[in-house]
């Protein structure tokens, strides 16, 4: 929880305040604000990936690129680790450079970010700090933000919008300053201060923004090929902690730097951002210490305690790195006893990071005495309330009374366990007898050598359970569960299935309950692969040792979909090179659609999403999709197919092949296009014509790749069916905006590369060897 919202205000009323600058004022979140400010700043790359609750920023910013408000180079990364080497090149160029991301992201990136410190070039990012997984959490708190305290980034805090929005100034000036030159990460809490809008000032002085900012500092560039350089050259001892110890420097050059631009911006603006804010401390014998949103939570409940005679005092820091251990130790040095609130904690350490901090600043203080009282709360985003604010300073109040901390360390909100309890049951099995009914018969034809499908009629298969019990928090029109739902009607005994983080995982795992009736796993986008060959090849191996019945019959499945296939694709790669026992089964909506439908490398090109948005200036995305069925056919798997939802006997077949020869020989691949009516803006009954349209154009064919030989399962020249891709284009809202004429260059490239690609699988169907 965070202070009370403040009442709308119209975007065009202009305010004057103590600044010197013209403002006016906005009504806007803070992933709005830090769009807002990337604008007004004129950054000159954006290096990206999709995450809650971060991914606003991005989207914002795509929607003013799209209309013409700011031209910044918007590059979407394959993950959060190549977004980070997009910014770590873009800002070794020499431009100013913004990336915006939260939890996983941060930490997938984070083996990128000693490098940027460790070279000294600076750049922004923006944290809308969340829940590290795991188990998944996408809610805020500071569990993310932790980690990267050892990194080497100057770490702002801004605990609403408008700081959000100041601070994205001061980190340039802060940044760039010659005695500083690090990269600068601001901090402020996931869905509390990124989603909840609040009244801020925006200026409305081009010329007063180019002033404070100035032009960003020539530094030494690879761009610049009149004086070759080396950036990042193989340092070993004694050189390494020589770079350390200007990097400290650096830091310690940044305790006097950060004051002056925070100082210098207040000028401007009116607004005082002090290094550590200390709120009614002036006279405190009892204090609480915390970061961002809860502080202002707990500043209304001082002045409630305040009216009961009780002189409390909060601490928050605006800057947490260069850490203000001296502030610090000034502000507590009259307190008797302070409660500090970590919404994360340092496992095993008796406390978060801000705490162990604080409490080392103090240590060393001869003249503090001060009493204190480490707190764990707020964790995946549990809210904090006054009345947790009071309990907190009713414990530091206990402790200064009494002179003693009856419980220096513990969790706060935790609910209390019983020992009688027990975990909810799961669904019932399915036993493996009940799902091996012969749905399809599978046999090798000895003169090809490849694979024959029989199916049992439709009919037959109603009466198959279903792997997936109803009740699960899917859209309507889903085309994910029709597609689960076919696969597992042929998949024959035991399975164990890892879903990656997508649309199909999150609706039907919300614990405590779940909508699998097998053994499930999940793991994130980025390494589903590779955890599922891990289990495969234990299992083989304790099968081997005799650990395991070696009758045991099992299939591993990985479900991937949502753009998975982009930061999850180099670890499936890998898990295909080795080739391992199992299938991979990818449902192709086409986007990010579990985060809100944002640009994926999946998403064919001019087609609109929240990252690639249209409007007078840019016409949807910009670059064609990628073929991953074709990428995989590379890697010599023995069995790679695409298919639908729509042709449920095709997609059966094909499923059934699959586990044939992930059970017999190795890897398989499938890519199955897969509906989704709400991103792709149509009726959600429409699934039909729509997937029909997209096969009967050629964009997304029909076929298999059995040992290296493709053969097309659907020729719509062969049957006169075949339309231009524009009869499907105009099915979808997503795609609508392409068939006016001014987008007649974008349809005529989908068209064309859709040619090319469909010449080129024919005569891949019809070569002997291909």
């Amino acid at each position: 929880m965070t202070t009370q919202m403040l009442e709308m205000t119209s975007p065009a009323a202009r305010v004057h305040t103590a600044g010197a600058v013209r403002q006016k004022l906005e009504f806007r979140s803070g992933n709005e604000a830090a769009a807002l400010a990337a604008r007004d700043i004129g950054f000159h790359v954006m290096g990206y990936f999709p995450i809650t609750p971060s991914t606003e920023v991005a989207e914002n910013l795509s929607k003013m690129r799209a209309n013409g408000e700011h031209e910044i180079v918007m590059i979407a990364g394959d993950g959060e680790h190549g977004a980070a080497g997009i910014c770590y090149g873009a800002a070794l160029g020499g431009g100013r450079v913004l990336n915006a991301t939260s939890a996983q992201g941060l930490l997938y990136a984070l083996e990128q970010l000693p490098v940027q410190a460790g070279t000294r070039v600076p750049m922004v990012l923006n944290i809308a700090a969340r829940a590290v997984s795991g188990p998944l959490d996408i809610r805020g708190d500071h569990s993310d933000i932790y980690y990267a305290l050892n990194t080497g980034w100057i770490m702002l805090c801004a605990r609403d919008p408008q700081a959000v929005y100041d601070l994205n100034f001061a980190a340039i000036k802060i940044g760039e300053h010659r005695d500083v030159r690090l990269p600068v990460l601001i901090a402020y809490d996931g869905f509390i201060t990124s989603h909840q809008k609040r009244r801020i000032q925006v200026f409305d002085d081009p010329q007063a923004i180019r002033s404070f900012l100035g032009e960003r500092p020539d530094f030494p560039s690879p761009l610049d090929t009149e004086h070759p350089a080396t950036f990042g050259p193989y340092m070993n001892d004694p050189d390494l902690i020589n770079n350390k110890v200007q990097l400290s420097r650096a830091m310690e050059a940044a305790q006097r730097v950060i004051p002056e631009v925070l100082a210098e911006l207040e000028k401007m603006t009116g607004r005082a951002y002090p290094v550590l804010d200390a709120y009614r401390m002036d006279d405190a014998e009892v204090a609480m210490v915390l970061l961002n949103s809860a502080a202002e939570t707990a500043k209304e409940t001082a002045d409630e305690l305040r009216a009961k005679d009780k002189r409390v005092g909060v601490l928050s820091p605006n800057v947490l790195r260069p850490f203000p251990a001296e502030a610090f130790r000034q502000a507590l040095r009259a307190v008797k006893a302070v409660t500090i609130g970590d919404r994360a904690d340092s496992y095993g350490a008796g406390g978060g990071n801000l705490s162990l901090e604080v409490r080392a600043a103090i240590q060393i203080d001869p003249q503090n005495d001060t009493r204190v009282l480490s707190r764990i709360y707020g964790l995946g985003g549990k809210d904090f309330y006054a009345t947790d604010a009071e309990q907190f300073f009713e414990q530091a109040i206990a402790a200064a009374q009494s002179g003693r901390v009856a419980e220096p360390f513990a969790y706060h909100g935790a609910t209390p366990g019983r020992p009688d309890s027990r975990p909810r049951p799961g669904l019932p099995p399915i036993p493996a007898a009940e799902v091996s009914r012969g749905m399809a018969h599978v046999r090798r034809d000895e003169a090809s050598g490849r694979l024959k499908v029989e199916l049992e009629p439709l009919w037959k298969m109603t009466k198959m359970p279903n792997r997936i019990a109803p009740g699960h928090g899917a859209c309507p029109g889903c085309g994910a569960f029709p597609t689960l739902h076919q696969i597992y009607n042929v998949l024959e005994g035991d399975i164990v299935v890892l879903f990656q983080t997508g649309c199909a995982m999150v609706v039907t795992t919300g614990y405590p309950s779940t909508a699998h009736r097998i053994n499930y796993i999940h793991n994130l986008f980025q390494n589903g692969a590779a955890t599922l060959s891990g289990v495969v090849e234990m299992y083989h191996e304790r099968v081997r040792r005799g650990e395991l019945p070696a009758s045991k019959d099992i299939t591993f499945v990985m479900i991937s979909g949502d753009g998975g296939m982009d930061i999850g694709m180099g670890p499936a790669i890998g898990a295909a090179n080795r080739n391992h026992r199992m299938m991979i089964l990818e449902y192709d909506n086409q986007g990010y659609m579990n985060t809100g439908a944002q640009l994926s490398y999946s998403t064919p090109f001019g087609h609109r999403t929240s990252t690639s948005e249209v409007g007078k200036s840019l016409p949807g995305k910009r670059y064609h999709h990628k073929d991953t069925a074709q990428i995989f056919a590379a890697c010599h798997l023995p069995y790679v197919f695409t298919a639908s939802e729509g042709y449920p006997e095709d997609l059966m077949r094909k499923v059934a092949k699959a586990q044939w020869y992930a059970k017999n020989e190795g890897l398989v691949y499938g890519k199955i296009l897969s509906y989704c009516p709400l991103n792709w803006r149509t009726a959600d009954d429409a699934a039909q014509p729509v997937l029909q349209a997209a096969i009967d154009s050629c964009f997304f064919p029909l076929y298999e790749i059995e040992h290296g030989h493709t053969t097309l399962t659907y020729d719509p020249d062969a049957t006169d069916r075949r339309h231009p891709v524009s009869d499907w284009l105009k099915l979808m809202g997503k795609t609508r905006h392409l068939l006016a004429p001014a987008n007649a260059a974008i349809v005529q490239g989908i068209q064309t590369e859709t040619d090319r690609r469909w010449a080129r699988l024919k005569a891949m169907h019809e070569h002997p060897l291909l």
